[in-house]
């Protein structure tokens, strides 16, 4: 291989940054166990800026072998149907006030991020979208979305089946249980079968976000519920090809941030089974993450 340009070789799997303020100015940055576990796994991971007209110039980051959309803010909810949203502008505004953090749109990324999906789509690119990477998948087939789970679901539940799907005050260690979706086929249940309990299904998850799933669009398929019914994993079953390593799925917790206290350690064996990549030696390349 000496001599051989890795660029090629190697599979290239795009992920978009998100934006913050340092020192002042907009800085773009993608959080590190992401590129810790592509690279680990023998990929390439080509970071696309959130600038500007950038949505214009995607053409320029092929070949894409691969998408990784991740954290960000809420979605823009013009671009489901939140116009059917019973919310009154107090709880707009409470929500805005609690996450402020969150629900502050970026249209620009919107923009670059839901191309991306709908390319994946087209070509049958293998595409993982985790928490915020899950809701643009959906938004992008035409599901919708919750605005607020706490005030859309959480409020209309008896307390006993409400689940605590962000907690500020123990960020990285709040879990909360998913039910894995009993079929055989799904990549989930693969990827964690020798974690879960015979007759119980369940596995712990940490939780980031205050939005999620309403209406699962009509390809996919559920991998994992929450307590509250929540839809926490889907796929889409005609694009699932584990020996080529194609796959479209959302997963709306961080299996990347599922480890032990002050430890690089996984929950699961399973938490970096989604990350993983192998190709062969064939006329062209096959990559499985």
């Amino acid at each position: 291989m000496a001599g051989a340009d890795l660029s090629v070789i190697l599979p290239r799997v795009v992920i978009v940054s998100r934006r913050s303020v340092r020192k002042n100015k907009f800085v773009d940055f993608v959080g590190e166990y992401h590129l810790d576990l592509i690279v680990g796994y023998g990929a390439v991971p080509v970071i696309v800026p959130r600038v500007s007209g950038v949505h214009m110039l995607l053409d320029s980051f092929e070949p894409i072998h691969g998408v990784l959309l991740c954290e960000g803010e809420d979605i823009d909810p013009s671009l489901y149907d939140a116009e059917l949203s019973d919310l009154s502008p107090d709880e707009l505004e409470d929500i805005r006030q609690l996450h402020a953090s969150d629900t502050a749109i970026d249209k620009e990324k919107d923009t670059i991020e839901l191309r991306l999906a709908k390319l994946c789509l087209e070509r049958n690119i293998p595409y993982l979208g985790i928490c915020r990477g899950s809701q643009v998948l959906n938004v992008a087939c035409g599901g919708t979305l919750y605005q607020d789970i706490g005030k859309e679901l959480s409020a209309k539940l008896p307390e006993d089946q409400r689940v605590s799907h962000i907690d500020y005050d123990n960020y990285d260690g709040h879990r909360h249980a998913v039910r894995v979706v009993e079929d055989e086929n799904a990549p989930l249940r693969r990827w964690f079968e020798g974690s879960l309990e015979e007759g119980k299904m369940e596995i712990l998850v940490n939780s980031y976000h205050h939005q999620g799933v309403k209406r699962l669009a009509q390809r996919f398929v559920p991998m994992a519920f929450s307590g509250d019914g929540l839809v926490e994993a889907f796929y889409d079953p005609d694009a699932y090809n584990p020996d080529e390593g194609k796959f479209i799925m959302g997963l709306q917790f961080h299996p990347e941030r599922m480890r032990q206290p002050d430890s690089d350690e996984f929950d699961y064996p399973g938490c970096p089974s989604a990350y993983q990549v192998t190709y062969c030696d064939c006329e062209f390349t096959v990559y499985k993450w």
